[in-house]
């Protein structure tokens, strides 16, 4: 059986490619003789340039930035073909913090607006920006400081959700408890991004940046780039073309795909809903390996997922799977291909 393994990143834990290859341990051990292609994805968050590297080639230009407390962190980008490409989270990225550290009320994207400017310094005429795992909630104000309000390149936001900025679906209500904010503190920060987003649209004299899909990306990093006129583009499409997924997947059996914390959001435009898609549009099935699942059968069924096995079933709480690392992932992927060579060889 022929088996294509795309993953995306599982949270702080494992980079997509390290997921992988952990997969790829587990599955040769149950079936040693499925001949396997280990396709790493994104969807525009962590691992976003290292996976566009991986299928474009190109340029990997090293630079130090801010991180989101104004630390110095090493960080990278990709230029090839005239197109760089940034991955936020390099600069402001959730697991950039540790969790006593981790406050959205004085987070900032000044860091990614030091990764455009070096971007505008290459011989790039456009620039995509990966947007997703961050651990701000500044609206991309950071970003707008640094760049002064304007950017003179073609700029593309390559976003893994759609939500708009503000209210009971936007970025400080979605995203805000995992960056530290408990719910009076989601409540200020919604303002704050109100307040920040009557002077962008005030400033621009362009109205209704703030409703746009994806502009509560990455913290509302999205809105800023479209108040600098980027344009937006799906992540995990982008990722998929640069890596040639769909030919990979037609010449597969069976699709695994994946990530540290597979929800309700994960549905929404994320990888492995992403992998999922192409699965189901070749006729194949397509199953998910993460740490941990809150999605239903039907909801996965809808997305085109068969099944969802997790390390936390297995090893019996997300603690426990958090702890167990690449071994986890190893252990499920064993346990499927046990279970999927029997049933469908």
């Amino acid at each position: 059986m022929r088996v294509l393994l795309a993953p995306d990143s599982f949270g702080g834990t494992l980079s997509a490619v390290e997921a992988a290859i952990a997969m790829a341990d587990g599955w040769r051990e149950a079936a040693p003789g499925d001949e396997l292609d280990l396709a790493p994805m994104s969807d525009g968050g962590p691992g976003f340039v290292d996976v566009v590297h991986a299928g474009l080639g190109g340029e990997l230009v090293d630079v130090t930035v801010e991180d989101p407390l104004g630390r110095p962190v090493p960080a990278r980008l990709l230029v090839t073909d005239g197109t760089a490409y940034v991955e936020s989270a390099r600069a402001c990225g959730l697991h950039l913090l540790a969790e006593d550290e981790r406050n959205p009320m004085v987070a900032t994207t000044r860091g990614v607006g030091q990764l455009l400017r070096a971007a505008a310094q290459t011989a790039a005429e456009r620039v995509v920006v990966g947007l997703g795992g961050s651990g701000t909630n500044d609206g991309g104000r950071g970003i707008w400081e640094q760049l002064g309000g304007r950017y003179d390149l073609e700029l593309v936001a390559a976003t893994d959700v759609d939500n708009p900025l503000l209210g009971p679906n936007g970025a400080s209500a979605v995203y805000g408890p995992q960056k530290g904010a408990d719910r009076a503190m989601v409540l200020d920060l919604d303002d704050a991004l109100r307040v920040w987003a009557d002077r962008v649209e005030r400033e621009t004299g362009r109205a209704g940046l703030r409703d746009l899909p994806g502009a509560g990306a990455a913290g509302g990093l999205g809105f800023a780039l479209f108040a600098l006129g980027a344009t937006r583009a799906s992540g995990i499409d982008l990722v998929a073309a640069a890596v040639g997924l769909a030919d990979r997947v037609a010449a597969v059996d069976l699709v695994v795909t994946g990530e540290g914390r597979f929800d309700g959001q994960s549905l929404r435009g994320k990888a492995p809903a992403g992998v999922a898609r192409l699965a189901e549009e070749q006729g194949l099935p397509c199953i998910v390996i993460a740490g941990q699942a809150e999605v239903g059968r039907r909801d996965a069924a809808a997305a085109g997922i068969e099944e969802i096995a997790t390390v936390a079933d297995l090893l019996g709480s997300p603690a426990a799977a958090l702890a167990a690392g690449a071994d986890g992932v190893r252990r499920v992927a064993a346990q499927l291909a046990r279970a999927w060579g029997n049933t469908h060889r």
